[in-house]
């Protein structure tokens, strides 16, 4: 057993000294005339190569698996024995550099993970209570334990920012190449890199149930899993090299013709159709992780490439999922529209409501006057003191309750910013109403351009479901002209609707962020999740988009696309190289050798093939696509 583990670890020993008595048997029959160094160099060549060849077959023979390697084994054992050492020594040293070429070839289409591996945080610096620094495995570090970060490292955990502020390199998870400036209260992820600043992160997720911990899990499980092409590879492979024998057997007992029952055995290595397929799978799924696209398998690869209808959700996904102030108009003109804003923000800052926060993120206030006297309405909003004035700040019916008349013109502003689909807040100050503010979940500024893209790359309906209001939900669809809209759905009308489209023959992809899309996600044929979104939608697709970007979806729906015509472009190379072959040896111009190579070579095409899968990226069609940014109005 020491000696066959010995002989396999030294395959590419073997093939490079294989190799050189080969040219060394030829130089000295070609310079010298030495029959006996020729054919003793030949031998060597032979045994050499033959031994790791042999060793491969017997091993897979005792599990029961006739391998492509018995076939060389059976076929180098013939030629030796007829006394064809030129033939032998070529075709072990041929298979074995094949062999070589295609592990290394492979090993660079792993790379991406690879990488990922490598730049796994191995070790934290632990702050105690007392405020000291204690270098720690990254296996000791514990949820809840208080991290420092320093220029130039790596974020151990996933985490929350509790002192300090910095520019992020997340590249490793999100893809995106551009830094991330990052401040107290903000997420930081395992595997990022500060590239200036310090940080005191307080850990959330430790070891593998971190983001970057699970991408590495993803991306290893995907490339494991295999595509229906290549399980049906291998089951023909089964079946193929058994009936390569039989045929080789039953030429050599009717023809008499050793050498061509041989010659049979040689060419009749599936080599190039065995290896093709799994190539392109691990380069388009190599290449998706590292532009931040985690595609979960190559039957995911399958099923994508065969998408013609998206389904998107609306909050978070279509849209930025989080409301913005995008309309903003005074009335009072004894107030300018600053001190307003100051004031109106001074008294959202005692609510927690998501347009409550929109108005104080968009004020952008530093200093704010006292506020007293606060009493939440429920249901309307917040009346309260400040700097000397009484404030209203909620709907119409707070300021309508209160006796406040709103003006013609706010009336008639209100009006239409409802329709646009926009939150209204209104400010009274002092018993007069003075500010109307239009707050809208923004269409992410990419969508309408990526969805044009997927249109011409396959995709056939577009299609928009959402809890929102329908007239909401007809202004989204409107803008992005998108095929089908429907407003006010619950998570169960959502899948009930995938399910309609699969009936109606659809290949579906759903495309969301929610805890609520996640029965919608796992009932499509794709369910792709934002990254952004939360850890159950994650888990339960079968594409993650890091960047939680549209970019990134017409990347993946290309690869995918590439990957699959990849594909079968290695599946035609190879079927092609068999009856090349065959043809060859009837007619005559085919010979071991030669054949062997022409074998080994189209192994090596097949892999480079895949290879390029690696280097995909997908050009614009024209210029203004390149330039493309949907033009959607703010309101």
């Amino acid at each position: 057993m020491k000696i066959q583990r010995f002989i396999l670890q030294h395959k590419t020993q073997t093939a490079i000294v294989s190799g050189a008595l080969i040219a060394a048997a030829f130089a000295v029959k070609g310079l010298f005339h030495w029959q006996t160094g020729w054919q003793a160099a030949l031998i060597a060549a032979s045994i050499l190569g033959f031994l790791p060849i042999a060793i491969q077959a017997y091993q897979a023979l005792r599990v029961k698996v006739v391998s492509i390697e018995l076939l060389v084994t059976i076929a180098v054992l013939g030629a030796f024995i007829i006394g064809e050492y030129n033939e032998s020594a070529i075709v072990t040293f041929l298979f074995l550099f094949g062999a070589l070429l295609e592990q290394k070839t492979l090993e660079k289409t792993r790379s991406a993970i690879s990488e990922l591996t490598k730049m796994a945080p191995a070790s934290a610096l632990l702050l105690d209570e007392a405020g000291g620094i204690e270098k720690v495995a990254i296996d000791e570090v514990a949820a809840g334990d208080r991290l420092l970060v320093k220029t130039g490292a790596q974020v151990p955990v996933d985490g929350v920012i509790a002192e300090g502020s910095g520019h992020l390199s997340e590249a490793s998870v999100t893809g995106e190449s551009q830094m991330a400036a990052k401040g107290i209260g903000d997420r930081v992820f395992a595997g990022t890199i500060l590239e200036n600043g310090t940080l005191k992160v307080t850990a959330e997720k430790v070891g593998e149930d971190t983001t970057f911990g699970k991408i590495i899990e993803l991306v290893e499980e995907a490339q494991d899993a295999k595509s229906g092409a290549e399980r049906f590879i291998d089951k023909f492979a089964k079946y193929y090299t058994p009936a390569v024998l039989l045929l080789a057997l039953a030429v050599g007992v009717f023809t008499r013709d050793l050498r061509l029952a041989i010659t049979i055995l040689v060419l009749g290595c599936p080599g190039a159709l065995v290896i093709g397929v799994p190539v392109s799978s691990v380069a388009g799924i190599g290449n998706g992780a590292k532009n931040g696209i985690l595609i979960k398998g190559g039957e995911v690869l399958d099923a994508f490439s065969k998408v013609d209808t998206f389904v998107f959700d609306k909050t978070g996904t279509l849209t930025d999922g989080k409301p913005t102030v995008a309309a903003i108009k005074d009335y009072d003109p004894s107030l300018a529209l600053t001190e307003l804003l100051t004031l109106t923000a001074a008294v959202e800052r005692e609510s927690d409501h998501p347009l409550g926060q929109a108005i104080t993120a968009y004020a952008a206030v530093t200093d704010y006057p006292a506020v007293s006297e606060t009493k939440v309405v429920k249901g309307q909003g917040i009346a309260a003191t400040v700097a000397g004035h009484q404030l209203l700040v909620g709907n119409e019916k707070l300021l309508a309750t209160a006796g406040v008349l709103l003006p013609a013109q706010m009336q008639a502003d209100l009006e239409l910013l409802q329709k646009a689909g926009h939150s209204t807040v209104l400010t009274a100050v002092d018993a007069k109403a003075a500010l109307s503010i239009g707050i809208k979940d923004q269409i992410r500024p990419e969508a309408a351009g990526a969805l044009q893209q997927l249109r011409r790359m396959g995709a056939k309906q577009l299609v928009m479901l959402t809890g929102d209001n329908q007239v909401t939900a007809d202004r989204v669809g409107q803008q992005l002209a998108l095929d089908v809209v429907k407003g006010g759905l619950l998570p169960e009308d959502k899948s009930a609707y995938v399910r309609q489209l699969q009936a109606a023959g659809r290949q579906v992809a759903f495309v969301g962020d929610g805890v609520n899309d996640s029965p919608s996600l796992a009932l499509a044929d794709i369910g792709i999740a934002m990254g952004s979104g939360t850890d159950v939608a994650v888990e339960t697709s079968d594409v993650v988009l890091m960047q939680s970007s549209f970019a990134n979806l017409v990347h993946g729906y290309g690869l995918t696309k590439k990957t699959v015509a990849n594909m079968k472009e290695n599946i035609a190379i190879a079927v092609g190289t068999v009856l090349f072959l065959l043809i060859g040896l009837i007619v005559g111009y085919i010979y071991m050798a030669s054949g062997m190579l022409v074998h080994e070579l189209s192994i090596l095409v097949v892999v480079v093939n895949g290879m390029r899968l690696l280097g995909y990226r997908r050009a614009p069609k024209s210029v203004a696509e390149a330039k493309a940014k949907s033009a959607v109005p703010a309101s």
